[in-house]
C-alpha cells in the first residue's frame, strides 16, 4: 500500500460530494467544513501499525483523531508519548486514538525511537503517514494563512455512529492538554448513555446536570431524587 487514499463513501453521491471533496478554506470563513450530522471522511493509510481503514479501525467505539505538522518537531514529540503513556485510560473508555503527520512512513518509524526515548513511552497506536496531505486535505488540516505543508493541530472525537461530538485545533507552541481531552469524552460518554449534561469545570464523580429535553415526572423515574436550582437546571448525582 502507498500513500493515503481516500475511500468513497458509496450511499449517496450527496453524502460523497460533501464528506470527500476537499475544498479551499477562505479567510471569511470560520465554520465547521462539516456538517455535524455527516460522519468524518474516511481514509485507507499506511501507519506505524500497519494498513488500516479509519472507520473499520474504529468499529462500533469511540475514536479520537490528532494531527500533527510534522515530524522531529518538540512539542508533538512530547503529545505522542503523552497518548501512548494514557492507553489504559482511553482503552477503558473503549476509544481508539488514531495521530496523523505529513511525513513518510519511514521518517514516523525514525521519530518513534525519539518519542520512547524523551518520554518513557513508545508508540502504541496508529500514527498515519500522510505526505500527499491526502488525510490533511479531507479534514481541512491546512490552514489557508500558514504554510502549506503544515497542518494545524487538531483534534477530532467521533462516537460510536461515525458523527463529529468535538473539534479543537491548537497552536504550534501550546501542548495539548490529553486530561482535558479524557474529561471530554467522560462528558460526552454521560450525555449519550445517561441523558446528563454536565457543569462548567465538571469532573468525573461530580454532579451532572439533567438535560431540559425530559420532564420532572420522567427525571424522577430515571434519576430519582434531584435538585431543581431553577426550572431549567435540575442537578443530579453522576450516574456513571
Amino acid at each position: 500500500m502507498g500513500a493515503c487514499r481516500p475511500r468513497p463513501r458509496v450511499d449517496s453521491s450527496r453524502l460523497a460530494s460533501q464528506v470527500l471533496r476537499p475544498r479551499k478554506w477562505t479567510t471569511e470563513e470560520t465554520r465547521w467544513p462539516f456538517d455535524w450530522a455527516t460522519p468524518p471522511p474516511n481514509f485507507d493509510a499506511d501507519s506505524t501499525a500497519g494498513p488500516i481503514n479509519f472507520h473499520d479501525y474504529l468499529g462500533d467505539g469511540w475514536g479520537v483523531l490528532f494531527s500533527h505538522p510534522k515530524d522531529y518537531t518538540p512539542v508533538c514529540t512530547t503529545e505522542l508519548g503523552t497518548v501512548a503513556g494514557l492507553k489504559s485510560e482511553f482503552d477503558k473508555r473503549n476509544v481508539k486514538v488514531v495521530g496523523v503527520s505529513v511525513d513518510s512512513l519511514q521518517e514516523h518509524k525514525g521519530w518513534a525511537g525519539d518519542i520512547l526515548d524523551v518520554t518513557g513511552h513508545a508508540l502504541n497506536f496508529p500514527l498515519v503517514a500522510d505526505p500527499d496531505r491526502t488525510v490533511a486535505g479531507l479534514y481541512d488540516m491546512i490552514h489557508p494563512n500558514a504554510d502549506n505543508t503544515l497542518t494545524v493541530r487538531s483534534v477530532f472525537v467521533i462516537g460510536p455512529n461515525k458523527d463529529v461530538k468535538l473539534t479543537l485545533t491548537y497552536p504550534a507552541a501550546t501542548g495539548r492538554n490529553f486530561d482535558e481531552i479524557l474529561r471530554v469524552i467522560d462528558s460526552l460518554q454521560r450525555t449519550a448513555n445517561h441523558k446528563v449534561a454536565t457543569p462548567a469545570d465538571w469532573k468525573p464523580g461530580e454532579d451532572v446536570i439533567i438535560v431540559p429535553s425530559l420532564s420532572d415526572a420522567q427525571a424522577h423515574e430515571i434519576f430519582g431524587d434531584f435538585e431543581t436550582v431553577k426550572p431549567y437546571l435540575r442537578k443530579t448525582r453522576d450516574p456513571a
